[in-house]
């Protein structure tokens, strides 16, 4: 029923609506008026035009569709906008383009002490380790450290290693590996926890440069349509300073216009000491847009450098078992008080958990905590779930745990065909983003990119999410069959994740997420109607404006 006692705004008319509301949300023919930041009708146009006035802006959706503002459920934008502006090699896909764009950042920056900078792809190198050799052809006088694109590994020259004192005799740290020349010497990339080894030598960014990454990720975020998200690392990490500071400053200065959770770091090198802190962290940090009610738990590491915590040992070369199930970050015993306290605390815990045991440990600390502490309404999640046993697909609804899906990774490409189904083996390889199963066992999907690993473009999630088909635009030309696709969502479901599913996780499904009267007016306006084409057009959609509180934050220039 619209509010007939307050003008619009703004209304939308000319298209359709998924309004993301009901069980089996749909498209329907609507028009949607918006006044004081907030829904005021979604019905058909002239029940919406007759809340309209002489200044009441009228949108023409040119037959596109209206959408709820898209939320990332799982995200980095801190690192993605400071890649930005850094040397970034994201989107090249050949070592020859990688080096090219160092040597040209490094000619560009003669005074950086450092090249500093990620987004190099593992499939773009033999065996998914590139060599301090090729560095060194590009920079040979400065040291360089570039992470890469999923934030487990890095890659170093020959003068950061030698800066850093890693050499030959340098052991691998407990949870971390140096990829190694013959005779030990380092050869050039580093895993997990052995990056910190050169890394902390170098000189973090400044707050400044942290600032500015910030605002760039925000505006390029909202171009594709992102009105909010959660930041699943909130503190100091590599190369960065503390992000919560950042956020803090957006907050107060007034430009985070974009509803933020902050998912507070949880330091697996201590214990739980540090619950009094992350609570001291909560209850500052929530200021403006910005609340720093989450703690990340990062359990394993990932499958293509063999540290995805799995159930059973990875595969060698020859298809022959190792002695190799991948790491624990976190203790399992350690991990059960860990959750029972923060879950009795209040806090929602977010996990990152790859491979089927990491799942396992997660799950088996959730329902500790249940036990322990009751039933409540924390809304714990689960990123990335590459590998999921059949055996505990049922226990995320059981335990009421979200299912975090990063959908973009759900196909065959080269990190995944020649860096992980070879090492998994075809039977695990097959229990790989199991979507359609956790939805079918009454799991709840939210949705996520974790950019800058990968792109936050939803459209392109959700392009995967239900075709299983790498978007032709990211990867030109590639004769890929669907990977797993009885795993396929349908759009809707997919399109629920990133909305609904994702204002939910973040506690903002009462004024978020769909498009019903009295909600926030987060809109994006898409180019065309996704559910009218064949599905293999999905990620061929562009978001042409995007509105929070009903203001326009991006619109399209062409």
């Amino acid at each position: 029923m619209a509010h007939r006692s307050q003008q619009a705004d703004t209304v939308f008319m000319g298209g359709r609506v998924f309004t993301g509301a009901g069980r089996r949300p749909t498209p329907v023919d609507a028009a949607v008026a918006v006044g004081g930041g907030r829904i005021l009708a979604v019905a058909d146009a002239s029940a919406v035009w007759s809340l309209a006035g002489a200044a009441t802006e009228v949108v023409d959706l040119e037959g596109g569709l209206l959408v709820p503002g898209f939320q990332d459920a799982h995200v980095h934008p801190v690192v993605g906008g400071a890649l930005m502006l850094g040397c970034d090699l994201g989107g090249r896909s050949t070592a020859e383009g990688c080096l090219a764009v160092v040597a040209q950042y490094a000619r560009d920056h003669p005074d950086a002490a450092w090249i500093r900078g990620g987004g190099w792809s593992m499939d773009s190198f033999p065996g998914g380790t590139p060599t301090r050799g090729m560095l060194d052809a590009a920079v040979p006088d400065r040291p360089v450290l570039l992470t890469n694109r999923d934030g487990h590994g890095a890659w170093a020259n020959t003068r950061a290693l030698d800066l850093a004192g890693v050499d030959r005799h340098t052991p691998d740290p407990a949870d971390g590996r140096i990829e190694r020349e013959p005779d030990g010497t380092p050869a050039g990339t580093l895993h997990e926890s052995a990056v910190e080894l050169v890394a902390r030598h170098m000189p973090i960014a400044t707050p400044d440069e942290a600032y500015a990454g910030l605002l760039a990720a925000q505006e390029y975020l909202f171009s594709l349509g992102v009105t909010g998200w959660q930041d699943a690392m909130i503190g100091a990490f590599p190369g960065n300073p503390d992000n919560f500071e950042v956020y803090l400053r957006a907050a107060r200065e007034g430009l985070l216009l974009a509803r933020v959770v902050g998912a507070l770091w949880w330091d697996r090198e201590r214990g739980l000491e540090q619950l009094p802190e992350l609570a001291e962290r909560r209850r500052t940090g929530r200021v403006g847009r910005f609340n720093a009610t989450s703690v990340k738990i990062m359990q394993d590491g990932v499958a293509e450098n063999f540290t995805a915590g799995m159930l059973e040992p990875y595969l060698d070369g020859c298809g022959c078992p190792t002695a190799n199930s991948g790491l624990s970050f976190v203790d399992p015993a350690l991990l059960i008080e860990a959750v029972c306290a923060l879950d009795r605390s209040g806090f929602q815990v977010h996990f990152h958990a790859l491979g089927d045991r990491a799942v396992r440990e997660a799950l088996d600390a959730l329902a500790a905590a249940r036990a322990a502490n009751g039933v409540n309404d924390n809304r714990h999640h689960m990123a990335h779930l590459q590998v999921v046993h059949p055996d505990d697909i049922g226990r995320f609804a059981s335990l009421d745990v979200a299912a975090n899906i990063q959908a973009l990774w759900a196909t065959h490409e080269p990190q995944m065909d020649e860096l992980t189904i070879p090492f998994l083996g075809p039977e695990r390889a097959a229990l790989q983003y199991p979507f359609e199963d956790l939805r079918r066992a009454g799991a709840r999907l939210v949705a996520g990119s974790d950019w800058s690993v990968s792109s936050p473009n939803p459209l392109w999630g959700i392009h995967v999410a239900v075709n299983r088909t790498v978007p032709p635009e990211e990867t030109p030309g590639a004769p890929y069959p669907p990977f797993h696709p009885e795993q396929a969502l349908s759009l809707a479901e997919a399109l629920t994740a990133y909305t609904a599913g994702s204002a939910w996780v973040n506690h903002l499904d009462d004024v978020t997420g769909t498009i019903e009267e009295g909600k926030y007016a987060d809109l994006v306006v898409l180019d065309r109607d996704p559910f009218a084409g064949p599905s293999q057009e999905i990620a061929d959609a562009r978001v042409r404006r995007t509105y929070i509180d009903g203001r326009p934050v991006f619109a399209a220039t062409d």
